[in-house]
C-alpha cells in the first residue's frame, strides 16, 4: 500500500482485521487474545504531543470504569516502542500502546491515509477509535475523532457514562 494511499473504512458488524504488534516493552499483543472481551483500539497520530497525551489520560482516567464494563484498552501509533515506553511513564498510562511504524494495521483500519489538517491536505494517522465486541466485530467506528472530550462521549455512546 502507498503512502498516500486510504484503506477502506470500517463500519459496525465489519470483522476487526486481525493484529499482532509490539508492544512499549517489546512484548508481542495480538487482537486475538482478546476475544470473549470488548476492547476499544484507538489510533493516535504521536505520543507526547498535547492532543494525544490528552486522549491517553482521558483513556487511562476512564479505564477503571471501562475494564469494570468488560472493556479493555489498546492504543496503537507509528512511534517505536522506545518512544512508547517514555509516553507510558512520563503519563502513567496503565494500557498497552502498541507500535505500528510500519502502520499496516493503521491502514488496514482505515486509519491512515489523506486528512485535512488546519485547512490542507496531508497523509498521516487520522485518529480514529473502535469497539471491538467480544466476538471480534467492529461494534463502534469513528474516524476524524477530537482529542479532547473523545473519551467522554465513547463512554456516552457505550452508556457508560456516570451522571
Amino acid at each position: 500500500m502507498t503512502e498516500t494511499a486510504s484503506a477502506a473504512r470500517l463500519a459496525p458488524g465489519d470483522p476487526a482485521p486481525e493484529f499482532t504488534l509490539s508492544d512499549a516493552d517489546g512484548n508481542e499483543v495480538s487482537l486475538s487474545s482478546f476475544r470473549g472481551r470488548r476492547v476499544v483500539v484507538y489510533f493516535y497520530p504521536a505520543a507526547s504531543t498535547p492532543g494525544c497525551t490528552k486522549q491517553a489520560c482521558d483513556f487511562r482516567d476512564s479505564l477503571a470504569q471501562l475494564n469494570d464494563a468488560g472493556i479493555d484498552v489498546l492504543g496503537i501509533s507509528p512511534d517505536k516502542p522506545a518512544k512508547l515506553v517514555k509516553f507510558r511513564d512520563n503519563e502513567s498510562l496503565t494500557f498497552p500502546l502498541l507500535s505500528d511504524p510500519e502502520r499496516s494495521v493503521l491502514a488496514a483500519y482505515g486509519a491512515f491515509g489523506e486528512k485535512t489538517m488546519y485547512g490542507k491536505k496531508t497523509v498521516g494517522v487520522i485518529r480514529s477509535t473502535f469497539v471491538i465486541g467480544a466476538d471480534g466485530k467492529v461494534e463502534v467506528a469513528q474516524y476524524n475523532v477530537r482529542a479532547t472530550g473523545h473519551v467522554a462521549k465513547l463512554l456516552r455512546d457505550l452508556d457508560l457514562a456516570t451522571a
